[in-house]
């Protein structure tokens, strides 16, 4: 059956609804043609009913009709049909900036009929995409104090990326940590480290794992350094093999960080290295980042150490394989990413700094860390997928942040 876009014309003149000039007429047969999809003019009441909804803006001066009398009413997303005539696409883009300003979806096509054929295929198929059911990912108590950056609008994150931020009181943690205490030996881990603690972190991971198969997460934060405190204990190593076995593990509760993480694993399947700038060179456009949570598979070898901050526990001193790089971070407010590319240059290890530490050139102005940065921990992955990641963003309503 073929899909059926909804179309609602809209310009400068007394008599708006369901009229449409001649050119609209053949941009529409022409899409018709090189789509197969049934284009149907309707009323505003009708907009949402179809596959897909397009606002067919036909000429400048409607941006004021829009504000007044579509906006209101209609909850978009809002597609902005466009062609090169009598100021439409000066409207589109004039509706657009404001839709952005509300913090909604939209976006305008316009150009060569066949890229707004392949575009409106595209958003058929994300359309189709978000009706699945929405993931679940666990907030394991706040944020922790120093990220002062790091609140989520939890219905934003569910209209934005179809996740639904479950919060979980850390005293669940706790109870499954302490169910598992010296139940289950850490058989899997192979190094020279005092067999106690390799299994007091090793309870941690088993309880996280009970935690996501009951919850049904897909992911989850956790507040962390409580669960030191708590259990005398850090939740380093049971994070790094939670992200390992593809479950998403981020720490110190930020949840910017773990939607980072769940955007690059459901555009491109692969898990993530949250980690924080510890320095950073203008000069040579080089930045070192490090953390105690490495995947283990992300590791080309490694070896257990303490957490840095506490000096206890178990933290993952991994050694990355040198080579290309992306970086990437969704910004607290879901509006914003930053992706870029780079090479790992080196590996390092200073007692001062969390345990895995990687040295990266970036291909772009390491200045963005100084001027423009959207938080502290940001996702570092193997490979350069800039352009996979960007289209998947923008198709969200995201806007990329430079350097």
């Amino acid at each position: 059956m073929a899909k059926t876009i909804m179309v609602y014309p809209i310009k400068s003149v007394l008599a708006y609804g369901d009229t449409i000039s001649k050119e609209s007429g053949k941009l529409l047969e022409e899409l018709t043609a090189k789509t197969g999809y049934v284009f149907k003019l309707v009323g505003l009441d009708e907009l949402s009913k179809g596959d897909l909804p397009l606002i067919l803006v036909q000429s400048g001066g409607s941006e004021g009709f829009f504000k007044r009398d579509i906006f209101p009413v209609f909850k978009g997303p809002y597609y902005l049909l466009t062609y090169g005539s009598s100021n439409s696409l000066a409207a589109s883009l004039e509706i657009l900036s404001f839709v952005k300003e509300q913090d909604k979806k939209g976006e305008v096509l316009h150009g060569d009929n066949s890229y707004i054929a392949e575009r409106l295929k595209a958003l058929i198929a994300e359309k189709k995409s978000s009706a699945t059911p929405a993931a679940r990912l666990g907030v394991v108590g706040e944020p922790s104090d120093w990220l002062i950056s790091s609140d989520v609008d939890h219905a934003k994150a569910r209209d934005i990326f179809n996740i639904d931020l479950v919060d979980v009181k850390e005293e669940k943690i706790l109870e499954l940590i302490k169910k598992h205490h010296e139940k289950v030996p850490a058989g899997e881990l192979k190094a020279e480290f005092d067999p106690s603690e390799l299994e007091k972190a090793y309870d941690i991971y088993e309880a996280l794992k009970e935690l996501c198969a009951e919850e049904q997460f897909a992911g989850f934060t956790l507040r962390c350094f409580d669960i030191i405190k708590a259990v005398k204990m850090s939740a380093c190593l049971g994070l790094s093999l939670m992200n390992r076995d593809g479950i998403i593990a981020s720490c110190e509760g930020d949840v910017p960080a773990m939607i980072t993480a769940y955007s690059i694993l459901k555009c491109l399947g692969v898990h993530a290295f949250q980690a924080n700038p510890n320095w950073i060179d203008p000069v040579k456009n080089e930045l070192t980042l490090a953390h105690c949570t490495l995947p283990l598979d992300m590791a080309d070898s490694y070896q257990f150490d303490t957490h840095f901050e506490s000096g206890i526990g178990v933290g993952i001193h991994g050694v990355m394989k040198k080579g290309d790089v992306t970086i990437v971070k969704v910004g607290s407010s879901l509006n914003e990413f930053y992706c870029e590319e780079g090479t790992i240059l080196e590996n390092q290890y200073r007692k001062d700094r969390c345990r895995t530490q990687i040295v990266v050139a970036l291909n772009a102005p390491v200045t963005y860390f100084l001027k423009s940065s959207l938080g502290n921990h940001h996702q570092v992955i193997y490979g350069h997928h800039k352009a996979e990641l960007k289209a998947y963003f923008e198709s969200l309503g995201l806007r990329e942040i430079e350097g």
